[in-house]
């Protein structure tokens, strides 16, 4: 049975493209450059300006969590079909596990072959002893499944995990409220289902507004990482970061690209699409702050609202691809850089004890260095006293915000390529809709300007509009759609392409 998919409208046939200048991945590049350029001429001033990307992702923290309740809720509830929401977040968990024991897997290859840790000679500043203490501190809680779930995944109540910002817990909440939603009669459902979304529009209203600081915080974030790592000259921590960017590198060329090509699209047109928030990511070093683009923006390239409500907010505490190459990656480096090593097996047990504690490290600066101490505490044994663990992570302190953008970086890249895909699996992916998008990326841009603006100014709007004979109506916060009749694929269809 055919059925209905609205995504966002195209412009209408030659439109002229706006001008570079107002748009946001510009100003963001202008705030990167001008960062890099502080934080290489004047670092003692670089030094003071990180409090502008820690302010700005302050703010983006404070609505991710409701974005992720609402999105997640009229996702599922808006099917008013649990089975079929069952079997969608199924397909989507075992996507998840198959990609984070291949992160995992790829960032053990790395560490072995390369041996970054080996020979290292340095020792750790005091300064950097007590941030780690800091960081040991954080991953010193209780580990184990049952703490998984009782402290990472199940709420104490129904506002704490929004004021905590605990993303897995608000994903749960609003799973059990999409279902609660679900058995209503379907005239309730629709209503309370409209009344949610008209909140969504308010919050990514909100979005919008804070977004106009996204190249402030860039120029913020960029100085001060490049006046921090530019004192820092180690050959052992310099060869680590070129390690674990070129796997990264590796995992989206080529694990990711091979992945994009089953499903029938390119890795590298994708990227293009989300450069973006790619660029906001490298500024900000958090994948958090663009997850409200990244859900319009995928949506409005041709994957359903269920899928793109489903896939994102859950692959945000599930699918984190840069942050698993990253652990054992990190894990690795320690042993060597204690002038120990670890027999393979134990390297395995390690990895499947990290496919536990990789979860839940959402997209935030820093979360990644909190998840390694906690993964190497939780393995404990010969090979991770305390004391290890503890310089061990102040080696790695000083250069863990430039591995943090690498980290946010593949987590994105990764959910992006995981939503289209398992729209294709699930039949709910205009394919026609993604090709024209993916060729000219300039297609989505009505839906970013609706919901997240990009600057165009009233008076250049007009101008479209007088040139093309269109009419501008009043926003009503409403996203412009169209309908598009698709009909599920059938089984090995994906295959066949």
């Amino acid at each position: 049975m055919a059925e209905a998919v609205t995504t966002g409208t195209a412009p209408p046939p030659g439109t002229k493209r706006k001008r570079v200048y107002t748009q946001l991945w510009f100003w963001v590049l202008i705030g990167i450059t001008a960062g890099i350029v502080v934080g290489l001429v004047a670092p003692g001033i670089a030094r003071e300006t990180k409090w502008l990307a820690d302010i700005f992702i302050q703010m983006i923290k404070v609505i991710v969590g409701p974005v992720i309740f609402c999105t997640v809720v009229v996702g599922i509830a808006s099917l008013g079909n649990l089975a079929r929401a069952g079997g969608l977040a199924a397909r989507a968990l075992g996507y998840f596990l198959v990609a984070t024991v291949v992160a995992l897997s790829l960032g053990l290859i790395a560490a072995n072959v390369v041996k970054p840790g080996e020979g290292f000679e340095g020792q750790p500043t005091q300064a950097q002893l007590e941030a780690a203490q800091e960081q040991v501190a954080a991953g010193s809680q209780d580990q184990g499944l049952v703490a998984f779930l009782r402290e990472d995944m199940f709420p104490t109540s129904f506002l704490g995990p929004f004021v905590d910002n605990k993303v897995l817990q608000v994903l749960v909440l609003a799973i059990l409220t999409a279902c609660a939603i679900s058995s209503l009669a379907a005239p309730v459902r629709t209503r309370v289902v409209g009344s949610i979304e008209s909140i969504a529009k308010v919050i990514f209203g909100i979005i919008k507004l804070i977004m106009w600081a996204a190249p402030v915080a860039a120029f913020g974030g960029m100085a001060y990482t490049v006046s921090a790592f530019g004192a820092s000259s180690l050959t052992n921590l310099g060869l680590l970061m070129i390690t674990f960017w070129a796997t990264c590198a590796i995992f989206v060329v080529v694990v990711l690209g091979a992945v994009s090509a089953w499903a029938g699209f390119s890795v590298f047109k994708l990227v293009r699409l989300i450069k973006d928030e790619l660029l906001i990511i490298l500024g900000t070093s958090s994948s958090e702050s663009v997850l409200p683009r990244l859900l319009t923006k995928l949506e409005s390239a041709g994957a359903s609202r269920q899928t793109v409500g489903l896939v994102i907010p859950t692959g945000y505490s599930f699918n984190l691809d840069g942050t698993c190459i990253y652990l054992t990656l990190g894990a690795l480096f320690i042993i060597q850089a204690g002038g120990e090593s670890l027999p393979i097996v134990a390297q395995i047990g390690l990895a499947l004890l990290m496919v536990l504690t990789s979860k839940g490290a959402a997209g935030i600066t820093g979360a990644g260095l909190v998840t390694l101490a906690a993964s190497l505490q939780a393995f404990g044994g010969e090979f991770f006293s305390p004391e290890a663990i503890a310089v061990g992570i102040a080696v790695i302190v000083g250069i863990d915000r430039v591995m943090s953008e690498g980290r946010a970086l593949t987590n994105c890249i990764g959910n992006a390529v995981a939503t289209l895909v398992i729209a294709r699996w699930n039949g709910e992916l205009d394919r026609e809709r993604l090709k024209a998008v993916l060729d000219d990326p300039s297609l989505v841009e009505a839906d970013m300007e609706l919901h997240h603006g990009s600057g165009q100014t009233a008076a250049e709007a007009a101008e479209t509009d007088a040139t093309f004979g269109t009419n501008t109506e009043v926003d009503t916060g409403a996203p412009p759609t169209r309908t598009v009749e698709r009909t599920p694929e059938p089984a090995g269809a994906a295959s066949r392409s």
